[in-house]
């Protein structure tokens, strides 16, 4: 069976395109590569350089003909789409249809979309489940979960079945420290450089922090599921900034004061999910404790380098 990858070459997107050849699936992957990185791209991968809006998608469709898609390709930074919701919205949403009508013309099976807990807002009632009313507040948590909206309109339409995996805060090797989205990358970054990290606000938000790993197993499992609709892929702990920062420090055994600045709009206060759902009805469950992947990144980063 061939699976087509959007954002292949990127963080979440390389891990579940190296998982998928482990497991004998045919691969090809699609990265415009302006976050994604040649050395993350598997050999056994064909690679195609498109950006998920252009026209010459279709073509790439046309020439593969996948079974099935796995889009990981976004604009992910909440700070950007506040600056540009314009862009971010032209990426997350007519990016995700162009994808779908590509589907439709090569009678995809299935395709795999990766939300995000920035769907809920602050949070009602804690921990969240796939019930849990939704609240956006930043024009990335709204273009993400409007593409919802489009799979299940295609489905319904064109007989594309879909699962949508709704990740909390993803971590691990590849992970881009430069951006905002990484805050593990980034303090594991600048703590190996000997550079201060900075936490915004006073660090005791609550946080989710699922290992790659564990990410993309969901995907393949996703795959091979005859299920679909939503589902959450998260681990169920709470985890504040500050503590975060600790386990960091005691696994690269350093301690460092960090600087705390103003909290950034958009950002939610307190997030942790619940995972029941997905456990109940595709097996899947985290495998990775925090400081388990933390010491998987540092092993990484010691064989990277």
């Amino acid at each position: 069976m061939k699976v087509l990858v959007t954002g292949g070459a990127g963080f979440i997107g390389s891990h579940i395109v190296d998982m998928l050849i482990d497991n004998d699936y045919e691969v090809c992957i699609v990265d415009n590569m302006s976050h994604g990185e040649k050395q993350n791209i598997n050999s056994k991968a064909k690679v195609y350089k498109v950006d998920i809006r252009s026209p010459k998608l279709k073509e790439v469709f046309q020439i593969e003909k996948p079974d099935y898609v796995i889009h990981e390709a976004a604009q992910i930074c909440v700070n950007n789409s506040l600056i540009n919701p314009l862009e971010d919205a032209d990426i997350n949403i007519m990016g995700t249809i162009n994808i779908l009508e590509s589907c439709k013309t090569v009678n995809v099976k299935k395709i795999i979309y990766p939300a995000s807990a920035a769907i809920f807002g602050n949070p009602k009632y804690l921990p969240i489940d796939e019930k849990h009313p939704l609240d956006m507040i930043s024009p990335y948590g709204v273009s993400k979960h409007t593409v919802e909206h489009y799979l299940n309109v295609y489905k319904y339409l064109y007989g594309i079945d879909y699962i949508c995996l709704r990740y909390s805060n993803v971590y691990g090797p590849r992970q881009d420290s430069s951006g905002e989205g990484g805050v593990v990358s980034i303090f594991f970054d600048r703590l190996k450089k000997g550079k201060t990290p900075v936490i915004y606000g006073n660090g005791k938000q609550i946080r989710d922090f699922v290992y790659v790993e564990d990410v993309a197993r969901a995907n393949m499992m996703s795959l091979e599921s005859h299920k679909s609709g939503m589902y959450n892929v998260c681990t169920n702990v709470k985890t504040t900034v500050n503590k975060l920062l600790e386990c960091i420090e005691k696994i690269l055994n350093v301690n460092v004061q960090p600087i705390h600045l103003e909290s950034r709009k958009g950002d939610i206060r307190d997030s942790y999910m619940s995972y029941d759902k997905i456990y109940e009805e595709l097996g899947w469950k985290p495998k990775y404790k925090l400081d388990m992947g933390i010491r998987k990144i540092e092993n990484y980063t010691c064989n990277f380098n």
